[in-house]
């Protein structure tokens, strides 16, 4: 007597003499299985690139711009070059008194947090700030700018917490963040 207990995994009872019949041919299975992979690693592999740090090769170090402060020109006549001069206004009364920074948004942001001072007789507006970012040796990376629309009162200071300045190298370790115009409000 034959329990048939040997037949038990095929998915549905198989009676002695019958063989179960195949769906699809093993080769069409294979080559749906292979363009699936293909495709799930082609995705992926998308994504890691897109999600990678543009490296800047093997370019030479170079050293940080010295940005100038611009002065003021008392006299009555106005132009193109004295309204330039006049954004900057101040600009010398003006310094970050103190400053941090760290990473944010995975790893890729500078979140910068800094106070600025304002010894003027009168409140600025659209402050600009350049941060210049380096390597632990010292070798310069890049630099990131950003304008904060605040108002900034007459003597005084207002501290500007986790300012986003912008994608960052992986390998900036240190930043110095100065002040390169503002406005009279």
């Amino acid at each position: 007597m034959k329990s048939g207990l040997g037949r038990i995994g095929l998915g549905r009872i198989v009676g002695n003499g019958e063989e179960r019949q195949r769906v699809q041919p093993a080769t069409s299975v294979w080559l749906k299985r292979g363009l699936l992979s293909l495709s799930a690693a082609s995705v992926v592999g998308a994504a890691v690139w897109l999600l990678m740090v543009p490296s800047e090769g093997n370019v030479a170090p170079t050293e940080p711009e010295k940005l100038a402060l611009t002065s003021v020109d008392t006299s009555p006549s106005t132009s193109a070059s004295d309204t330039s001069a006049a954004q900057a206004a101040g600009l010398d009364r003006m310094k970050i008194s103190s400053q941090t920074w760290r990473r944010g948004g995975l790893g890729s942001k500078a979140l910068v947090t800094f106070t600025v001072r304002n010894d003027n007789d009168y409140a600025v507006k659209d402050v600009e700030i350049v941060c210049a970012f380096t390597r632990r040796d010292g070798s310069h990376l890049t630099d990131r700018s950003r304008v904060l629309a605040d108002t900034v009162s007459m003597k005084s200071r207002k501290t500007f917490a986790r300012v986003p300045v912008g994608f960052v190298n992986v390998n900036a370790d240190q930043a110095s963040c100065s002040l390169v115009t503002a406005r009279r409000a």
